[in-house]
């Protein structure tokens, strides 16, 4: 059991679309559609549910942490809370559990968008199935997925084209600032000073610093496929009420 903690991992390194990969996208994408019979139930069975997802993730993220700290990988420039899924794992914790409706914009927008990334091409590395690492991260940005699509078709949530907005001009306020960061203490939080080692969706658009424009503009498309959805669901009901 030990092997599958250590640091310094021997078994198969993670491989992209294998099948550990497609069997733990598959059943997240299960886990959403079980939790969407909340949608009957009680406030307080709601909240329960809302409890135990924020709970996961907040133990969930620690635990990621106490791993790097017992083997004495942790430093500044890869462990602060700056990428965004890092900080809204902490924060839709009690987004779940206040309700937080300004969270959510982020969480919906930020959260899904980056999560999805992750999900699909995570930096890993060595860390395969069945190793801890491979499981965290999956659970880190799987629940932070569930935890926007939860508020979203239980709760009766929903984003608008201010919060979007909102969102676009923070996170690039706050792109500024973490550039900032890494180029005081060497890191790269974000991703915006370089790209990551491993494989990830990055490597096929140019190289820094015009990959930063390129991420503006997919980040664009990736909140209005996002809001697509609410957008249709508005056209149709400005459609019925005209016909009414």
């Amino acid at each position: 059991m030990g092997d599958y903690f250590i640091n310094d991992y021997q078994g198969r390194p993670f491989q992209f679309l294998g099948t550990p990969q497609i069997v733990t996208l598959i059943l997240l994408v299960l886990l959403n559609i079980f939790l969407l019979r909340d949608r009957k139930k009680d406030e307080r069975s709601r909240a329960r549910t809302r409890w135990a997802i924020a709970i996961i993730l907040w133990v969930n993220e620690a635990s990621y942490h106490f791993w790097h700290l017992y083997y004495g990988s942790w430093n500044i420039q890869e462990h602060l809370p700056l990428h965004a899924c890092s900080i809204l794992i902490w924060l839709s914790g009690f987004m779940l559990i206040k309700k937080d409706k300004t969270i959510y914009e982020f969480a919906y927008f930020m959260g899904i968008s980056g999560a999805l990334q992750a999900l699909f091409t995570p930096d890993i590395g060595i860390y395969g199935f069945p190793h801890y690492r491979f499981f965290q991260t999956f659970i880190s940005h799987g629940l932070l997925v569930t935890g926007a699509v939860y508020l979203t078709a239980v709760e009766g949530f929903r984003p608008t084209w201010k919060s979007l907005l909102r969102v676009m001009i923070v996170m690039n306020f706050y792109m500024l600032i973490v550039l900032g960061i890494n180029s005081v203490i060497g890191s790269n939080y974000l991703f915006v000073s370089r790209k990551p080692p491993g494989p990830t969706l990055l490597d096929a658009l140019p190289e820094w610093p015009i990959y930063l424009v390129f991420i503006e503009g997919l980040g664009l498309i990736m909140f209005l496929l996002l809001y697509l959805p609410f957008l249709i669901k508005d056209f149709r009901g400005r459609l019925k009420s005209q016909t009414a």
